[in-house]
């Protein structure tokens, strides 16, 4: 692999952690073919297991709280490309928080998985979320 393709192929999934941030926060479950494949694994600690992309986006809308914002912010993001495919990981800060108040809620996770490249581009097919701490503000 060429360190043009390398190197563009981690911006791409650098990009893909931060669509699935803005996708969480703008609650836009429509567009989560943009980040996962059909067949993805989510597990986390409040979801289980959840396996296909309508599950996943099941889940997401039943979380949903009126009037609650979110703010992910990712951070450390390690990539592991071996072809079409890479082991990922980051850092996330969440913050949940109502219209123009401070955080009332902040919690620190760890997220993995991998992540395959697919004709429209890097796509999560299996995340792990692993809660590190939480804080009730």
């Amino acid at each position: 692999m060429s360190t043009d393709t390398l190197i563009a192929d981690r911006i791409e999934i650098t990009d893909l952690f931060t669509r699935f941030a803005r996708l969480l926060d703008e609650q836009r479950w429509e567009d989560a073919g943009t980040v996962f494949t059909d067949d993805v694994a989510v597990y986390s600690p409040r979801a289980g297991e959840l396996r296909g992309i309508d599950k996943v986006v099941g889940f997401m809308r039943q979380s949903e709280v009126e009037g609650e914002h979110t703010q992910h912010t990712t951070t450390d993001l390690l990539v592991d490309i071996d072809g079409d495919q890479a082991a990922a990981s980051a850092n996330s800060l969440v913050y949940y928080y109502r219209d123009g108040q401070a955080p009332h809620f902040t919690g620190g996770l760890r997220l993995a998985g991998t992540v395959v490249r697919t004709p429209a581009g890097w796509r999560f097919r299996e995340q792990r979320i692993t809660p590190a701490w939480t804080r009730e503000n």
